[in-house]
């Protein structure tokens, strides 16, 4: 999986005479790179390596699938002595992103005696206690974890040399904001912190403040949030026919492996167990399941045993399968940086890949944030297996419905039908009022 984070240098505009011999790595780590045949840093990694190798704070910025990982991990592997206890820490919003991230830092890592400690939640919390034992150098984990060990006095960060958050703004979209803070005043000696995402805003800036000197921000992906060889299109259809729509398309255009986004648990469950009664080999994965379970849908799709995986945003990141053809984004995301990380799951490693969004009638300001955010009108798509693709009836069932409602007089609201028994109601004195859903179960007042 450490393929895409650098050899998609040759989808960057990275000189070819810059190596990573040029960035100040050590032979050791070169020597590594070698082994991996790892010759051209890509744009991120160029940028922010030098920098993370001199102590320097940093914030660097580059689209999803471009080495952030290998950016931030070859510097740390670099400035962490073995032997020396734990000195750096790094934070991701994910249990797959951090087994990723563990995976990258275990291979740059190979030739060097360090040991990483891998913890998350769903995990025996005893087996984290254990291995903290073993003198691990670099720990990996998800921010709810840490806090747990935290508050079991298991470690301490005194000796932390290099603190990292790794897709910081997706963290603190979930939430991760006050432990963030927590974490990170725990660093209380003098320490390196870097922040690495596809996006930065001015809510993270503020944050950087708060824990960084004089922060170096590197952007290398101010126009080009999305992959360039990502095709992306949207089909207008109502909510009711989505799933006709999807079933359509999985037949019709038979992708080789696809994600399907669903914006919550609920309807990933429900898409997946439609998806299977309808004969798609497909699986689901969201936050629900155990992390043993999640491993084994993941190790599923990517020996491609599944074609189509149903996921929440919890696969929107640290989710390397270089073979993803297709993304469906069979909900839109109300938040449009999410729907750049959806995205970025295809077309990696210099591949083609196709994305289509379900956008209903009422959808058009997610589909116009999200063309503002990317720079970039989607297409409308038009295909057999679109169901209403228009969202208007053909033009003959529209007259016939149009006649037939010409010839039947209105249905009279319940207010019309009072004002039009006013004359006989006057007759008794009494005068019609509106009726509310209360007041048929209200009894009348009783005299005394």
């Amino acid at each position: 999986m450490i393929e895409s984070e650098c050899e998609e240098s040759n989808a960057t505009d990275a000189p070819s005479d810059v190596g990573f011999g040029d960035l100040g790595l050590d032979a050791e780590l070169l020597a590594t790179l070698e082994e991996l045949e790892f010759h051209t840093p890509t744009d991120i990694q160029r940028e922010l390596i030098p920098g993370a190798l001199a102590g320097e704070d940093c914030i660097g910025q580059a689209k999803t699938g471009t080495g952030k990982t290998a950016a931030f991990a070859l510097p740390m592997l670099q400035r962490v002595k073995p032997g020396g206890g734990l000195q750096a820490l790094v934070l991701v919003p994910t249990r797959e992103l951090a087994l990723q991230v563990d995976q990258h830092v275990r291979m740059l890592g190979a030739n060097r005696p360090l040991k990483t400690l891998l913890v998350y939640g769903g995990t025996r919390i005893r087996h984290n206690l254990d291995r903290i034992k073993d003198n691990r150098e670099i720990i990996i984990g998800t921010p709810g974890r840490i806090i747990d060990l935290l508050r079991r006095k298991a470690f301490n960060f005194k000796q932390i040399k290099l603190a990292v958050l790794d897709e910081v703004d997706r963290m603190l979209d979930i939430g991760f904001r006050d432990d963030i803070r927590r974490i990170l005043r725990q660093a209380t000696g003098k320490h390196q912190t870097i922040f690495v995402s596809a996006t930065i805003d001015d809510e993270i800036r503020k944050l950087a403040r708060s824990f960084m000197r004089e922060p170096r921000e590197i952007n290398v992906s101010a126009d080009t949030l999305t992959v360039d060889d990502v095709q992306q299109d949207y089909v207008s259809v109502r909510a009711e026919d989505k799933f006709k729509t999807l079933l359509g398309f999985l037949k019709q255009e038979n992708p080789q492996l696809v994600i399907v986004f669903t914006n919550t648990k609920h309807a990933a469950r429900r898409v997946a167990r439609r998806l299977k009664s309808a004969g798609i080999n497909c699986k689901e994965i969201h936050g629900d399941l155990d992390q043993r379970r999640r491993e084994r849908v993941m190790s599923s799709f990517r020996k491609q045993h599944i074609q189509v995986l149903v996921a929440t945003d919890l696969a929107s990141r640290g989710l390397d399968v270089m073979e993803i053809s297709h993304i469906v984004n069979y909900d839109i995301p109300e938040d449009p940086s999410i729907y750049v990380h959806r995205v970025g799951r295809t077309a990696r490693m210099g591949h083609s890949g196709y994305a289509v969004s379900f956008i209903t009638p009422e959808q058009g300001k997610e589909l116009t944030q999200i063309e503002m955010l990317i720079n970039k009108q989607l297409s409308q798509h038009r295909a057999p297996w679109v169901i209403w693709q228009d969202l208007e009836p053909p033009a003959e069932e529209a007259e016939m419905a149009a006649s037939e409602a010409d010839a039947k007089p209105p249905a009279p609201s319940r207010w019309s039908e009072t004002l039009l028994r006013n004359d006989k109601l006057d007759e008794t004195g009494v005068k019609p009022v509106p009726r509310t859903l209360g007041s048929r179960f209200r009894s009348g007042r009783r005299r005394r």
